[in-house]
């Protein structure tokens, strides 16, 4: 029971602290439903006298103030022959506790909304702050579950369940107070089972928060499994997966079902059991009042009274294992989201400058590795001029990408250091340096909006003249003329109504708008023919003038006209010049060049026959 004090109040700190700058609201809330509860309470009261005093003959047993009032209106005889005075005051109390039940309403709704939207901004400024090697790890279907079901599992709890506690507090309080003024023997019997609720209840709550922790892990991974589907379609449908796809989210699902069956399972049975002490509780309520009114103790009033104030705050009581699961499953979903928020931000030195990336880069002695794993880059050097077009090959995993990781600062290298135009990278701006360097992805990701919104995103205030300048730049102004909408055409989510080449050329416009100092194409250039290639490096040529570019690729025809080319092989470059001072060494590159030099050979004497 200490464990799980501490846990409670651990919690309901967080989730008032949650409630920032609308606490004076949360409070007015809780206060309304406190006279709400008050004024319910006092029914039994008016309805004992009634029956009691006035249509009995019993001396009134109410306040003084309330008394004197029925004196100053002709007295006790008077109001006897006037019941619609009572029936008259029983209605002005339900209205006004109807006026701050819908006070309270309106101010825990309003809290519970507010707390919600700050819940999922933070979250959403924070992910957006992570660094990358996190978002590498996280599942996306985990974090959209933590932004949206798991707020919306707080924001639930302070909507209903704050009222829920409020109600079983202030009923039990007052209830047990007027319970006292009339009959102490009776009172006890009235809450002889509530203690074997409460300790149910809290068992209950105890079972069921293990549960949720796990439902909501099941759920988080079936989310991952639809969100990958839908975001693979495209490869799903190429490989004719869709039959494998569905057995593995039939098997999650199953697995959530089981788990679903479970934490009902536990529900049915709490509330099975907790009917059972409800109506026992009754019983021996009843059996005591009528053996009490038998011996002349308890009046007919004081029966129905007590009966009443049993109804009252038994109910709460019986909802506390509701109210406990509910707050269990927001402890889970509590504990969820501050994991997020509790991954640490990309951060940025205090001294961090922001110099302009034209000078010459230089990678001096870099290594870098993953933690799971071993070193990707080793004792890694070059030197690119500023202005320099310089082309990378290699295999598959030999570290060309994860040199750009580097110069994005999206890793830090473990050893050596990498400056450019003189300032080490460590000391410049994340911010200002990925601002200033243009990448294009193999896999581009494009929004689904239109062609024009995703040429838009890259700078405030594109106009229509630079957005064709910059798709004629990446060979793609005619595709999108061809569109039916033109420039207005809606691109799928990830541009999937797009062909891999209309989205890596698409991407490379985007980029280019940009303007920036140091451009990167990692392998974007692969789902374009060999002319449609040379037109795209040509233009960019023209339209980037001097800027330092990098370009990854397996197509030697690509890398060809690089003013440097460096062979990478695992995490070491094993080889480095011009085109033509690479085909005069036995290395990869020259291998490279002849293999995919006889396959086009072939290619075109096999259409020359045709």
């Amino acid at each position: 029971m200490k464990g799980f004090r501490c846990i409670k109040v651990d919690v309901v700190k967080k989730l008032w602290g949650l409630c920032g700058g609308s606490k004076p609201l949360l409070l007015l809330g809780i206060f309304s439903g406190a006279v709400a509860a008050a004024l319910n309470l006092t029914i039994p009261l008016i309805t004992r006298y009634t029956v009691d005093t006035l249509l009995g003959d019993e001396a009134g047993q109410l306040p003084r103030f309330v008394l004197a009032a029925i004196d100053g209106l002709g007295g006790e005889y008077w109001l006897s022959r006037n019941l619609w005075v009572v029936g008259l005051a029983v209605v002005v109390i339900v209205g006004a506790m109807g006026f701050f039940m819908f006070l309270r309403g309106r101010c825990i709704v309003t809290v519970s909304e507010d707390v919600a939207c700050r819940l999922r901004n933070t979250l959403y400024d924070h992910i957006q702050k992570l660094p990358y090697e996190y978002h590498v790890k996280a599942q996306t279907g985990d974090l959209i579950q933590r932004c949206t079901s798991d707020v919306n599992t707080i924001r639930q709890f302070l909507a209903s369940r704050i009222i829920e506690l409020v109600r079983l507090v202030f009923n039990l309080t007052i209830a047990v107070f007027f319970m006292f003024t009339l009959h102490v023997g009776l009172t006890f019997v009235s809450f002889a089972v509530v203690p074997f609720i409460i300790w149910f209840s809290i068992k209950y709550y105890k079972q069921v928060s293990e549960l949720f922790h796990e439902v909501d892990v099941k759920e988080a991974e079936l989310h991952t499994v639809l969100q990958e589907n839908l975001s693979g379609v495209r490869v799903v449908r190429a490989f004719g997966c869709e039959k494998l796809e569905i057995e593995k989210f039939e098997t999650k699902n199953a697995q959530f079902r089981d788990l679903v069956v479970r934490l009902l399972d536990a529900l049915a049975r709490f509330w099975a059991v907790s009917n059972v002490l409800t109506l026992l509780q009754y019983f021996l309520v009843v059996v005591a009042a009528i053996h009490l009114n038998a011996r002349g103790e308890v009046s007919v009033g004081m029966f129905i009274a007590f009966v009443t104030y049993t109804n009252m705050f038994l109910w709460p009581v019986r909802n506390l294992g509701r109210v406990l699961s509910e707050f269990g499953q927001s402890k889970v979903a509590l504990g969820r989201i501050e994991e997020v928020l509790a991954a640490k931000e990309d951060e940025e030195g205090e001294d961090n400058v922001t110099p302009e990336l034209t000078g010459d880069i230089e990678f001096d002695d870099v290594s870098f590795g993953f933690d799971d794993g071993g070193d990707v880059l080793r004792g890694m050097s070059f030197t690119v001029k500023s202005g320099q077009t310089v082309a990378m090959l290699g295999s598959t995993g030999s570290g060309k990408s994860t040199i750009m990781h580097l110069l994005l600062r999206l890793y830090e290298p473990q050893s050596g250091r990498i400056t450019i135009g003189g300032h080490a990278l460590g000391t410049i701006s994340k911010k200002w340096l990925r601002r200033r360097v243009g990448i294009v992805l193999q896999e581009p990701f494009l929004y689904s909006k239109t062609i024009f919104e995703n040429l838009r995103m890259a700078k405030d205030g594109l106009c229509m003249h630079e957005a064709t300048r910059a798709a004629k730049a990446a060979s793609v102004h005619r595709d999108i003329v061809k569109f039916e909408k033109s420039y207005d055409t809606i691109v799928g989510e990830k541009g999937v109504t797009l062909s891999g080449g209309q989205k890596q050329r698409l991407a490379i416009a985007r980029t280019i708008i940009r303007d920036c100092d140091l451009l990167i194409f990692d392998d974007s250039l692969s789902a374009v023919d060999t002319e449609t290639d040379r037109q795209i490096r040509q233009a960019l040529n023209e339209a980037q003038g001097s800027v330092t570019t990098f370009i990854i690729s397996q197509r030697v025809t690509t890398l060809m006209d690089a003013d440097l080319i460096l062979v990478v092989d695992d995490g070491r470059i094993t080889d480095r010049g011009t085109h033509e001072e690479l085909l005069t060494r036995d290395g990869l590159y020259s291998k490279i060049w002849n293999i995919q030099t006889m396959m086009e050979d072939e290619f075109f004497t096999d259409n020359d026959m045709t």
